[in-house]
């Protein structure tokens, strides 16, 4: 029964929905005969939502809106229980929840059956809308048409009246639809920041906004996912609207479950609250039945060119021989395709071949894949690329701003085609510049050689751009929020310095952080006090020199100390410096014992002249008032400002990368949190990574603060400057050797010998090579 009633159904539905009026008699009778066939059953199949009753629904909630709202009923009751039930359901509302129709929302109705459907679906139902369009600032129309003003009764423009009415936010006749558009003046954001930011999207109606991020579960999501999410999550928020996290799960080759939850956790661990989450996997049968009205069009075609070929005939401009098959060749091709029975088959875009836009030269829509895939299994044989389900899932979750970076634009006209083709609700696009940022590497490719070579931890490396990589390094979810919203409205595409994300966390991370003193082993000397304390003392000091709130600590005074050897190492007999916070101490001898230099002074706390004075921190020699502390320092992984393509990322491998170093810190940082940031005095900012209590020992990663300088003569083992500007070899030393020297010290850090270079060289370039015999589709890029 259902394969008849949406055969005969939708042959009166293909017509251009914008002009149907209630004397449309096909429309009418197609409506009776689907009356009589919903009188003994509750859904086109048995009492439960089928694909059928979806797929009907897809081409009759337009013309069936339109009809309700002029008010005709006769004779459809049972149409309009079943769409008012089924407009309930959760499987509708996933669908078609937010959808755009025409120059009208779906209120649903203008009756007691909108209210009632109104009420159902999920998370992501729509709120109650205003008269007219979700997205129009001209809805509520006269009878007629949005071409119509201004027009005789003969004047007809059938072809710009459709595209007129499936696109949202053109009209201007509503003034209380204008007033909608933008954010109210009398709004208060819950977050300062927003007021920055309030009227960024073009023709975004406030309440109405719905964003979507689309990452492919492929990989862990790094800092330039992290600027698509925000932009969409928050921008969302601004417009008091709703974000949808779209899994865009369309290669199985490539994705799997653990992905997942992984870019799941580190969208929460960002503070980024999806207000739905949905899969394009949940899409595929739907998908499908787009291409096939796609290929009947003439808009596709079936195509068994060799990868490799057909990326050197579209980089030439010359035509698929298979170009000219016929609607149904390449239909009957299809069909197989979906059995898996077409091996090495795809159907690309039947587009201009000479156009300017090489991604725009045919490009493939669907491909062959017997992969099973991480939710679906080995149900499905082919599936679409993102080009071609990315707009048609848009348009049935009804988004209203696409996000997409600037690199999309040549594709903005593919993306508009298949809507219009397809009839299906058009959507804004905002474009926005890429984030690029010096010695970063985004390719989840490349990523994912480092970790297959044990060359960092794993994702969570923190030199590694992940969500995760960079927690670990210190960033902030702040940081990062402000900086991702204040790039966003860029459409410069540049490669960036790090200073400015370090120095917005160091603005960030400082108020939060407490004090300590901490001395590291390869760099220190010993202070023995003549007059000092016999006995350890305690002084009481705030944790923070200017929030005496965050409390106070103990600090011990003991007769012999570690103080750093850079404080130290001009000193002579009779120099006077300063024990930070304690006092002043004369040096009345100087002696060298192994390497390490031994002072022996006298405390004078009379003299309280500090000016000019060198200022050394210390820790106790006693381990009873000291903590063991292991610090890491990071730097880039790469030695190159930025990769091209072609560049073999084994040839830039920065073999300095991770500078180990252990010190003495004093007892009270034996109370420090993994997570929690603290200052090292004179040496810089920390996160800490493992505390005692929890792990055994004390892990700290240091954090740059964007500056060029050390904040001290207390230098760090690596390159300030080539922290914050992202360029050249990190660790310190003049060149490869030096480098290679410093490295061998850090005990489980070892450079990579230029031997171990050649072999992962050699390894890559296999690789590579296997990879060009691979069936090939267009490499999909991040949004």
């Amino acid at each position: 029964m259902s394969e008849a009633v949406v055969d005969h159904v939708t042959g009166s539905a293909t017509e251009d929905t914008c002009d149907f009026k209630v004397a449309n008699t096909n429309l009418r009778n197609s409506l009776k005969f689907l009356n009589a066939k919903l009188a003994d059953s509750k859904n086109l199949v048995g009492g439960e939502v089928t694909l059928a009753d979806l797929y009907l629904a897809c081409y009759l909630v337009r013309p069936f809106q339109l009809v309700l709202e002029t008010g005709y009923r006769k004779g459809i009751a049972n149409v309009v229980a079943w769409f008012s039930s089924l407009a309930q359901s959760d499987e509708f509302t996933a669908v078609y929840g937010n959808i755009k129709f025409c120059t009208r929302s779906l209120k649903p109705f203008s009756n007691k059956d909108a209210k009632e459907v109104a009420k159902g679906g999920n998370d992501n139902k729509p709120e109650k809308q205003p008269k007219g369009d979700k997205g129009n600032k001209g809805d509520k129309k006269p009878k007629g048409d949005k071409g119509d003003k201004g027009k005789g009764k003969g004047d007809k423009k059938p072809k710009e009246e459709s595209k007129d009415c499936k696109k949202a936010g053109k009209g201007k006749d509503s003034k209380q639809a204008e007033e909608t558009v933008g954010v109210p003046d009398n709004v208060e954001f819950q977050d300062p920041i927003y007021e920055k930011y309030k009227n960024v999207l073009k023709n975004a109606v406030y309440g109405k906004v719905v964003t979507r991020f689309p990452p492919e579960p492929s990989g862990f999501l790094h800092i330039g996912h992290i600027k698509a999410s925000m932009l969409n999550y928050h921008y969302s928020k601004i417009y008091n609207g709703k974000m949808i996290l779209r899994f865009d799960d369309t290669n199985p080759s490539k994705e799997k479950s653990e992905f997942v939850q992984n870019i799941i956790k580190d969208l929460k661990t960002v503070e980024i609250y999806p207000d739905k989450t949905t899969y394009t996997s949940d899409y595929f049968e739907l998908i499908q039945e787009k291409m096939r009205e796609f290929i009947q069009v003439g808009m596709a075609y079936a195509d068994n060119t060799p990868a490799d070929q057909m990326k050197e005939e579209r980089d030439k401009g010359i035509e698929s021989v298979n170009k000219t098959k016929t609607s149904k060749e390449s239909l009957e091709i299809f069909e197989k395709m979906l059995e898996g029975q077409a091996p090495g088959w795809c159907i690309r875009a039947n587009l201009d071949m000479s156009d300017k836009v090489k991604c725009l030269r045919d490009p493939v829509m669907y491909r062959c894949n017997d992969t099973p895939h991480h939710r679906t299994g080995t149900k499905f044989k082919a599936y679409p690329t993102y080009d071609f389900a990315c707009p048609i899932v848009d348009s049935l979750e009804g988004i209203t701003n696409c996000l997409r970076t600037i690199e999309y634009k040549d594709r903005d006209a593919l993306y508009h085609k298949i809507l219009e083709k397809l009839k299906l609700a058009d959507i804004e696009i905002f474009e926005y510049a890429k984030l690029q940022l010096k010695s970063t590497l985004m390719s989840k490719r490349k990523l994912q050689w480092f970790v297959d070579e044990k060359l960092v931890e794993g994702w969570n490396d923190p030199r590694f751009p992940t969500v995760q990589g960079l927690m670990r390094r210190g960033l902030t979810i702040q940081t990062l929020k402000e900086f991702m919203l204040e790039q966003g409205p860029s459409l410069n595409t540049v490669l960036m310095e790090w200073d400015k994300l370090w120095s917005i966390n160091k603005r960030i991370i400082d108020p939060q952080s407490k004090r300590y003193y901490c001395i590291l082993k390869d760099s220190l000397a010993e202070v023995l006090i003549e007059n000092g304390p016999t006995v350890p003392e305690g002084i009481s000091i705030d944790y923070h020199p200017k929030d005496p709130t965050m409390g106070s600590k103990s600090r011990i005074l003991t007769n012999h100390l570690y103080v750093e050897k850079e404080d130290v190492n001009e000193m002579k007999v009779g120099d006077k410096f300063t024990l930070s916070r304690w006092g002043n101490v004369i040096v009345k001898s100087v002696e060298e014992h192994d390497g390490r230099k031994k002072l022996t002074v006298e405390l004078n706390l009379e003299d309280n002249n500090f000016s000019g004075t060198t200022k050394a921190t210390f820790v106790p020699v006693d381990e009873r008032f000291n903590v063991s502390v292991t610090i890491y320092e990071f730097g880039h992984l790469i030695t190159k400002a930025s990769l091209k393509e072609e560049d073999n990322v084994v040839n830039f491998v920065n073999p300095n990368s991770k500078i180990k170093s252990e010190g003495f810190a004093e007892k009270d940082m034996s109370q420090v949190k993994a997570g929690e940031f603290i200052q090292i005095e004179r040496r810089g900012f920390f996160f800490v990574d493992k505390d005692l209590n929890t792990h055994g020992e004390i892990v700290l990663h240091f954090i740059p603060d964007g500056k060029t300088k050390n904040m001290s003569k207390i230098t760090s083992k690596i390159d300030s400057n080539a922290l914050t500007k992202g360029e050249g070899e990190v660790a310190k030393g003049a060149n490869r050797a030096e480098q290679a020297k410093l490295a061998e010290a850090a005990a489980d850090d070892k450079p990579l010998s230029k031997k171990q270079l050649k072999k992962l060289a050699n390894k890559e370039k296999k690789k590579a090579k296997k990879d060009e015999h691979k069936a090939g589709e267009d490499a999909k890029t991040e949004e």
